[in-house]
C-alpha cells in the first residue's frame, strides 16, 4: 500500500509517499480502507517533532480519519467489516495511507447522509470546541463568550457551538473576510484583536467583561484576552497556534477571581474515550440535521498530501484542507 512517510521527525514536506506493508489488526483494533483524513496545525506540528509527546518514526501523519471497516483483530465485538467510521488517534496518526489501524472502541459511526470528506473535518476540531465550552467551561445561556482565532477550525466550532448554547457570542480575527465569516456562523458581533483598542471596543459592546475566553490562539493576545474577563469569568487555554507560548501574571486570577482551565483533547479521548465518541456521535447528528454548518473544504489526493501540508502551512484559508482517497467523492 502507498503512505506517506519519513524515518525521522521533521518538517512534513519531507515526507514521501513509499509503498510500505499492508498492517494487520492486533488485538482490539480494526483495519480502515482510509477514504478521508482531515489536516490541522497539530499534524504538522507533530510531523516536526515540535509537538509535547513525540511519536516514534517511521511516522505516518493523519490523525482524523473516516474510512471502512475493512478488517477485524482479535476480540473485535459491535463493528463490522464494511461499516463507515471515524476514529481520532493525535500520537498514533496513520492516516495518510490507503490502510490504517484504529483502536474498536474509539469508533465513531459515520451517518449514511455525511460523506466521508465532511466528517473527517468536522472530528477534531468540533470535539475540542464541544469539550471546552460545556465539559470544562460549563457555559450556560445568556453568557458571554469571547472566541480567539474565531475564523479557525476551532474558532469557528467554539463559535457555532456556543451560539446555538444560548451565548452572546464575540468572534475575535484578523482579517475583515474572517471577522465576516464568523458572525455568518452565529457570532452577534466581531473584533480585530490586533487593533490597539480591541479591549475597550469589547467592553463597549457588552457593558463589561466577558464570561468566558475560549483561546486556542494564546500568543501576545493571551494576556489582554485574560484581562477581559468579568468578575468570575474563566479563559479556557487549547492550544498555542499564535505559535508563543506565553505566561500570565499570578495576580490576575486573584484580581479577577477568575479561572485559567486547559482544554486537552487528547486527553478526553486517551481516559475517557466513551464521553469523546458521545460528543463525536452528537457533533454528526447536528451535522446532519442542519444545525451545524461544517467549513468549505480544499481536497486533495494521497499523491499531493505534500501539497496540502504546505497549503496547511500558508494558514490563509478559511476551508478545512482533507486528503480524499482515490475513488471517493471530494465535496
Amino acid at each position: 500500500m502507498r503512505a506517506l512517510t519519513s524515518d525521522a521527525l521533521g518538517p512534513p514536506e519531507t515526507y514521501t509517499l513509499q509503498t510500505v506493508p499492508v498492517p494487520e489488526p492486533g488485538e482490539g483494533q480494526v483495519r480502515l480502507r482510509v477514504e478521508a483524513v482531515a489536516l490541522g496545525y497539530v499534524d504538522a506540528l507533530i510531523a516536526a517533532g515540535g509537538y509535547q509527546h513525540k511519536p516514534t518514526p517511521p511516522y505516518v501523519p493523519g490523525a482524523e480519519i473516516v474510512g471502512v471497516v475493512d478488517r477485524l483483530g482479535r476480540n473485535v465485538h459491535g463493528v463490522a467489516i464494511g461499516q463507515r467510521v471515524a476514529s481520532w488517534q493525535l500520537l498514533a496518526g496513520g492516516g495518510l495511507a490507503d490502510y490504517a489501524l484504529a483502536p474498536a472502541e474509539a469508533l465513531v459511526p459515520v451517518p449514511d447522509r455525511l460523506p466521508s470528506a465532511v466528517a473527517a473535518s468536522l472530528l477534531l476540531d468540533h470535539l475540542t470546541a464541544w469539550y471546552a465550552l460545556f465539559d470544562r467551561g460549563g457555559l450556560s445561556a445568556g453568557e458571554s463568550v469571547l472566541v480567539m482565532g474565531a475564523a479557525g477550525g476551532v474558532g469557528s466550532a467554539a463559535v457555532q457551538l456556543a451560539s446555538s448554547a444560548g451565548a452572546r457570542v464575540v468572534a475575535a480575527a484578523s482579517t475583515a473576510p474572517k471577522r465576516d465569516y464568523a458572525l455568518s456562523l452565529g457570532a452577534t458581533f466581531a473584533i480585530d484583536y490586533r487593533a490597539a483598542d480591541w479591549r475597550e471596543a469589547l467592553r463597549r459592546q457588552l457593558g463589561g467583561g466577558v464570561d468566558m475566553v475560549v483561546d486556542p490562539v494564546a500568543g501576545a493576545s493571551f494576556e489582554p484576552a485574560f484581562r477581559s474577563l468579568a468578575k468570575g469569568g474563566r479563559h479556557l487555554i487549547l492550544g498555542f497556534a499564535g505559535g508563543e507560548v506565553p505566561a500570565l501574571p499570578a495576580n490576575l486570577p486573584l484580581l479577577k477571581n477568575g479561572a485559567l482551565i486547559g482544554v486537552d483533547a487528547r486527553y478526553l479521548f486517551e481516559s475517557y474515550r466513551h464521553r469523546a465518541v458521545e460528543i463525536c456521535r452528537a457533533v454528526y447528528a447536528r451535522a446532519v440535521d442542519g444545525r451545524l454548518q461544517p467549513r468549505a473544504i480544499r481536497s486533495y489526493k494521497l499523491g499531493e498530501a505534500p501539497q496540502a501540508f504546505a497549503a496547511l502551512a500558508r494558514r490563509d484559508d478559511l476551508g478545512k484542507i482533507v486528503v480524499v482517497a482515490d475513488g471517493v467523492p471530494s465535496p
